[in-house]
């Protein structure tokens, strides 16, 4: 089991393996769809960007809303295909991990090896087990979108598992590393 404290450096992510289990601590942003069109639209219009993108950790999820005493209420991963169109271009800007479930483009691979970066696969239907490991939360950014808005959540020991490693070696070829 690697243990990972954020933000990851190249020697980190080169010494990955797809299909490595992990454990994740440190800051990670969520962002969904709407969230990464405007980041994306921001980026194209030579706009500041409400968010630091180097060496940066985004989960693809949108949170259910917290209940009293909760720092946060279930927070499932959402399907890293629907960031296809946007995620090559946060890569080149300097994400250098992404954490969603399922496979990616090969646009999305190369991004990743071209950036030395990986793609970390969270387990679907478990975002109840996932909120226990967060340890803060703040909404940063686009709070007009309610649960898409990004946040900022302190995670510790986040479980995850390497779906893309900085090679381009993908756990979705082979349904195993």
């Amino acid at each position: 089991m690697n243990k990972l404290q954020l933000p990851l450096t190249r020697e980190q992510t080169a010494s990955l393996k797809a299909g490595d289990s992990v454990l994740l601590t440190g800051a990670i942003y969520t962002a969904r769809d709407a969230a990464h069109k405007r980041l994306v639209d921001m980026i194209m219009q030579g706009e500041s960007l409400p968010i630091s993108l180097k060496d940066t950790a985004i989960y693809y999820a949108g949170p259910c809303p917290s209940k009293p005493g909760q720092v946060m209420n279930s927070c499932g991963p959402t399907s890293a295909v629907r960031m296809d169109a946007y995620a090559p271009i946060l890569f080149d800007k300097g994400v250098s991990c992404t954490i969603a479930k399922g496979p990616v483009s090969d646009e999305v691979r190369q991004a990743i090896v071209r950036n030395g970066a990986v793609y970390l696969c969270a387990a679907g239907g478990a975002g109840a087990l996932i909120s226990k490991c967060i340890k803060a939360a703040q909404t940063v950014a686009f709070d007009d979108l309610g649960t898409e808005s990004i946040k900022r959540l302190e995670v510790e020991e986040m479980p995850l598992i390497v779906g893309i490693d900085s090679r381009g070696n993908s756990l979705f070829d082979h349904g195993s590393a």
